[in-house]
């Protein structure tokens, strides 16, 4: 997540520096061949507009669409925060003459285990995902080290070897964690320590998390359907490839300067119709690990330490810090 207030031009020019150039390229052929062959074969513009308009009403609604996508894992990711505060409030608001602290610490580790196994899940790749090299991501170069690092060298710490182990054979590790943390509520409530009130309560906010994780899942697991996302690119790309035909005919009237016109004002449509595509492409899979991201990074980051902290641990992490703008 960019954290300042604008995009730099040349952060925008270098993001889009492709659709740019192919554009520059492209359009100089087209006027070069104009120029040699002398064959008049530009368009009217009028209908070339019809299909921008078409186009812009497509993407217009292809990038509401992502945007949706990125603003709803954004609220559950704020309501894990909620959740996580109340189900630890909850834990640690019990007397220790009902519940001793070593207990209530345990049961806050494992929702902590529970956590950032969850963003980490939420980074494995998927096939329609862009699957960018991590390592390319220079400017968050502490990214790149929680990625290489991985899931366990973070969970290690809140969880025993033996439940540790017995979590690696299982396909869905973080409902795992939760179907364990609702074991041991059971567990206490046997034992005497929870009411059957109490215990109620702290099912309830298991389940919580549970739909948490499975709304997480939901983005993570089905992509924006295909069909939309294939055919606003595909009609980008047809519309962009009229564009310096119909401009050929609206700058002839100049003989001197149509192909000076022709060239820039060509590049910089086709520039604007893709880097506007792009938005949208970068902004279906909010979970993917790249720029544009929900920082889920540092929404666990910021859990970690509240939960931490309402336990006067000792080995507190420090919060991510923004490296070059970006927040992870």
């Amino acid at each position: 997540m960019y954290v300042k207030r604008y995009y730099s031009f040349w952060m925008t020019v270098r993001w889009s520096k492709y659709s740019l150039i192919y554009g520059l390229l492209y359009s100089f052929i087209i006027i070069v061949l104009y120029e040699i062959t002398s064959i008049p074969f530009s368009l009217p513009w009028q209908p070339i507009s019809v299909i921008g308009v078409a186009v812009a009403f497509f993407l217009g609604f292809k990038n509401n669409s992502s945007y949706d996508r990125t603003w709803e894992a954004r609220k559950i990711w704020g309501a894990i925060v909620n959740e996580s505060r109340t189900f630890a409030t909850g834990i640690l608001s019990l007397p220790n003459s009902d519940l001793p602290l070593e207990s209530k610490k345990k049961i806050i580790y494992r929702h902590l285990a529970w956590l950032l196994t969850l963003k980490h899940v939420m980074r494995q790749e998927k096939t329609w995902e862009h699957n960018l090299p991590v390592k390319k991501l220079n400017f968050i170069p502490g990214f790149i080290k929680e990625y290489y690092d991985g899931m366990y060298a973070e969970i290690e710490k809140y969880l025993s070897e033996d439940e540790l182990s017995k979590l690696k054979s299982k396909s869905n590790m973080p409902s795992q964690i939760l179907k364990n943390q609702s074991d041991e509520i059971s567990k206490l409530k046997e034992q005497g320590y929870l009411s059957d009130f109490t215990q109620v309560r702290l099912h309830e906010l298991i389940g919580n998390l549970f739909t948490h994780q499975g709304m997480s899942e939901r983005i993570k697991n089905f992509p924006f359907p295909r069909q939309y996302a294939s055919t606003g690119l595909w009609i980008t790309y047809i519309f962009c490839a009229l564009i310096p035909f119909g401009l050929l005919d609206v700058f002839e009237q100049s003989s001197a300067l149509h192909y000076w016109l022709t060239i820039p004002f060509s590049s910089i449509i086709i520039w604007t119709f893709f880097v506007v595509d792009r938005i949208g492409d970068y902004s279906e899979n909010p979970f993917e690990g790249g720029y544009n991201d929900v920082p889920i990074s540092s929404v666990a980051r910021a859990i970690e330490i509240d939960l931490l902290e309402m336990i006067e641990d000792e080995n507190i992490p420090e919060p991510y810090k923004t490296e070059n703008g970006f927040l992870m």
